[in-house]
């Protein structure tokens, strides 16, 4: 910093205020500091500059999703990415893939490391070891999922509603019997689906059938494999509501596998890359995860700059995609 404030011809304080984008820095010493820092190749060292301020901060937040390859939790991730760019902040990403002991590991060992503040994708109901970490000053922010506390904000989509969406589609289009597959019900988001599924059998006066129900399942081969079962039992159901993105992949391989895309509706819950261009193109109860991981980190800083009011559940709604699949009639009514 020496070598660069002697180039620039300026004073320590003035090469610190540009390197961390303190305001009240005219344009023309900024252009000298920034070109003396090229010139000479210095790198700012966070972590040295960490332990002299007072609030000790790291400029890093922490990213728990549930897996990063999943296109719904990627796009929440370059949300949180793009709004962390602009306040300087890196973001450490991770995947529980679905496990607790990952979840808990994990967010210690981002502790560890300082991190100002976590966002996470809950894994189960059982928050106690991330509010641990919330108790103890670590900003917490829950993405997708419901905090059980009120120590914790949360952002997450209007899942209940956009499935009784669904229902009320369906049943418009002559549907009576709905077949569902549902995620872990230990999730909270899946059991927010369901009941969806269940509320709008009620408003549309429909029976919720047990038989049309399948829970617990995780995976596209698993999708695949109780969707099929569905489609090739006794009395199969007219119109499938998948209700999660890998759900649906799986929900439209059986569908293909049986030729049957073209006589039972499907609608899936979350949008699926290239999905408009199958056939029938498939409907969609649509998610917007660029605005959920935007709330989510704008909550995240604001809670860093000393917001201390209590936790708010921001929910983000969801909205019909009807693109063909969900549209189809059921043989004989139309």
């Amino acid at each position: 910093m020496r070598e660069v404030a002697a180039l620039a011809g300026v004073s320590l304080k003035t090469v610190s205020r540009v390197v961390n984008r303190e305001p009240g820095v005219s344009g023309d010493l900024l252009q000298r500091v920034d070109d003396a820092i090229r010139l000479l190749g210095y790198r700012h060292d966070t972590t040295a500059s960490s332990l002299r301020r007072a609030d000790r901060r790291t400029a890093t937040i922490g990213l728990l999703l549930d897996d990063v390859a999943n296109p719904f939790s990627s796009t929440i991730n370059r949300a949180i990415e793009e709004v962390a760019r602009e306040r300087q902040t890196l973001v450490f990403a991770g995947s529980s893939d679905g496990r607790l002991e990952r979840e808990a590991e994990f967010v210690r060992a981002l502790a560890a490391r300082r991190v100002d503040g976590l966002i996470v994708m809950p894994v189960g109901l059982d928050h106690a070891t991330l509010l641990r970490e919330r108790q103890r000053g670590l900003p917490m922010v829950f993405v997708d999922r419901r905090a059980s506390s009120l120590l914790v904000d949360s952002v997450v989509a209007d899942n209940r509603g956009g499935v009784q969406m669904a229902v009320q589609h369906l049943a418009e289009h002559g549907h009576r019997r709905i077949g569902f597959l549902g995620d872990l019900s230990s999730i909270w988001t899946a059991e927010e689906r369901y009941r969806g599924y269940v509320e709008g059998l009620a408003t549309e006066g429909l029976y919720l059938e047990a038989e049309l129900v399948r829970r617990d399942v995780r995976g596209i081969a698993a999708a695949e494999a109780t969707a099929a079962d569905l489609l090739y039992s006794i009395d199969p159901p007219t119109a499938l509501i998948a209700s999660q993105n890998l759900l649906t992949i799986g929900a439209i391989r059986a569908l293909r596998s049986a030729n049957a895309q073209q006589r039972v509706a499907l609608i899936g819950f979350d949008d699926v890359p290239l999905a408009d261009l199958l056939s029938p193109p498939v409907t969609v109860v649509a998610q917007d995860p660029v605005a959920i991981g935007q709330a989510a980190a704008q909550r995240l800083f604001a809670r860093l700059d000393g917001d201390e009011s209590e936790g708010q559940v921001i929910v983000v709604p969801t909205r019909l995609i009807a693109r063909g699949s969900g549209e189809l009639w059921p043989p004989g009514v139309l």
